[in-house]
């Protein structure tokens, strides 16, 4: 094989044979606790794969497919084959059976998906292709093969299905707030769902270099010359830690609209859990079955999931997080202390002493912020 990877003398070269293989490897192993309890959930739910067939028929999967297939580029051995053989590596390495269909669609904009309810497919534009060097591509391969094996494209379609509905009856007072705030939360299980397809690309790839790589191009284009890792890792770090009580307001209002985590923040996600002791463990060959899916614990994945929320919170650096902290702890003098938050009130400072009529604890405070499109 040569250096970079590519093949040279037939399938014994393919790139995945010197990249471990997680046989039989369940979904639950890379899942964020937050997105691995709401599939739980749902494949738990008595007669919910009926449901959503029933429902397939008022989706536009079978119009989306006879898209791709007459308006992109269906990757195969006679197109696009090195992405072929990426997929091909991809569902090797994840031991998942079925390869699913790939398109390379033209748009400059780089992205990924994979969608379908019966049986996924996925989709990369030509902006991705030419941006990504060989192992970035691998690790977005990955990432969509991720999805794929966890389930995700049938949520994401009905996802899209639902943004399009809430803006066709948007003149509708009660429907439209009744369907966007199931997609408000459908999207805030997804950008968490990202984080888990993160995961799955670097066990794909195995190269947490070509992860970051990938995500700085994200966001910054290709111009990795000018660009670093360490210095990229810390704008999310200030982007958690920066700013007042008010930053942390902006950062929910900005993140509601999103699908996608910002692509800072899924850097350092992944950067924390390739550190990680869970990570090592998979990679030493110790991860959970797909044979034990079925007696996975409802309740259990809810407890994991709740842990990790309040983990989050306990260790933010947000001004918001942090006094959620605290007010669960019992801090006082939190009545001052959201006053400077907020800068100060009319004609007081944020270095004002807290007056004894400040000093209540607020009754409700906003939820915690979650991470925040582009689908790669």
């Amino acid at each position: 094989m040569s250096d970079n990877g590519h093949q040279q003398n037939g399938p014994e070269n393919v790139p995945s044979r010197q990249r471990r293989r997680f046989e039989g490897i369940s979904s639950r192993t890379y899942e964020h606790p937050a997105d691995r309890s709401a599939l739980v959930a749902l494949r738990k739910l008595s007669g919910f794969d009926t449901v959503f067939k029933a429902l397939s028929g008022l989706l536009p999967e079978r119009s989306l497919r006879l898209l791709f297939l007459s308006d992109s580029v269906r990757v195969s051995d006679a197109q696009f084959a090195h992405l072929n053989t990426m997929l091909r590596d991809a569902c090797h390495i994840l031991d998942l059976e079925k390869v699913p269909p790939m398109y390379v669609a033209q748009d400059p904009q780089p992205n990924a998906m994979c969608i379908g309810l019966d049986e996924p497919i996925i989709v990369v534009t030509t902006g991705l292709v030419e941006l990504l060097d060989e192992e970035e591509m691998r690790a977005v391969v990955g990432h969509e093969v991720g999805h794929a094996l966890s389930g995700h494209a049938v949520y994401r379609t009905i996802l899209l299905f639902l943004t399009n509905l809430a803006l066709r009856v948007a003149w509708i007072p009660l429907g439209n707030i009744a369907i966007m705030a199931i997609v408000t939360a459908l999207r805030e299980w997804f950008r968490k769902s990202e984080l888990s397809a993160d995961r799955a690309g670097l066990l794909v790839g195995q190269d947490l270099k070509a992860s970051m790589r990938g995500l700085m191009k994200l966001a910054g284009g290709n111009h990795l010359h000018e660009m670093n890792v360490d210095a990229f890792l810390e704008q999310a770090e200030e982007y958690e830690a920066g700013g007042d009580l008010r930053d942390s307001v902006l950062k929910i209002l900005n993140t509601l609209p999103r699908t996608h985590p910002f692509t800072t923040v899924r850097a350092a996600e992944l950067k924390k859990w390739a550190e990680s002791r869970d990570y090592q463990r998979i990679m030493d060959g110790h991860y959970p079955r797909r044979t034990e899916d079925k007696e996975t614990s409802v309740s259990d994945s809810f407890r994991q999931s709740a842990a990790s929320y309040a983990t989050d919170v306990k260790n933010s650096k947000d001004p918001l997080m942090k006094l959620v902290s605290d007010i669960a702890g019992g801090a006082g003098d939190l009545g001052g202390r959201v006053r400077r938050g907020f800068g100060g009130f009319a004609g007081g400072t944020p270095n004002d002493q807290t007056a004894p009529e400040d000093r209540t604890s607020p009754k409700d405070q906003p939820p915690r912020d979650s991470t925040p499109e582009d689908d790669d």
